[in-house]
């Protein structure tokens, strides 16, 4: 479970970057089928799947949000994962926590890489893909300095295409 000041942050990032009403559920769920012992972090291929199965009705887009260390088999470590066009994403904070790299804790700076990652992850259920704007929500992260460089908003180009989205109507003015 995370501290209500995380999530209601991140919950007023999604309201407002989106115009939308956003609901907090908390899930608990037995992840120990996720986990790869070898890579000590989780699949997060599975694990977005294994959550889209067991979500919900009634609500269009859900966001899940761990702790946890997240990959995808052909990459290392990831932020976050969703579906294109779908209904479901995650974001982990990780490794975005400055104490992972020597660092001094920073916890408004973890949250800040946080925000970010969830609506990228978000934003990629609306369809926006990757963006080549330098500070563009919805640019590439490989690295938290990624995350740094980037603006939490989206630039003209990605607002445009997320106004469009057919489901625009649902969730936009």
């Amino acid at each position: 479970m995370f501290e209500k000041r995380t999530t209601g942050h991140i919950m007023a990032a999604i309201a407002k970057s989106f115009h939308v009403d956003v609901d907090l559920m908390e899930c608990t769920m037995d992840l120990t089928r996720f986990y790869n012992p070898g890579r000590r972090q989780y699949n997060a291929d599975h694990l977005l799947e294994a959550l889209t199965a067991r979500a919900p009705k009634g609500y269009l887009k859900y966001m899940s949000l761990f702790r946890g260390d997240l990959y995808i088999p052909i990459l290392t470590y990831i932020f976050g994962q969703a579906h294109l066009n779908g209904q479901f994403g995650i974001a982990s904070l990780f490794r975005l926590r400055n104490e992972l790299y020597g660092l001094p804790e920073d916890y408004e700076l973890m949250l800040e890489r946080f925000t970010k990652v969830v609506i990228h992850e978000l934003a990629h259920t609306f369809g926006l893909i990757h963006c080549t704007h330098p500070v563009c929500i919805m640019r590439s992260s490989t690295y938290v300095e990624d995350l740094d460089q980037k603006e939490n908003r989206f630039c003209r180009d990605c607002s445009e295409k997320l106004a469009a989205h057919p489901d625009a109507g649902k969730y936009l003015p």
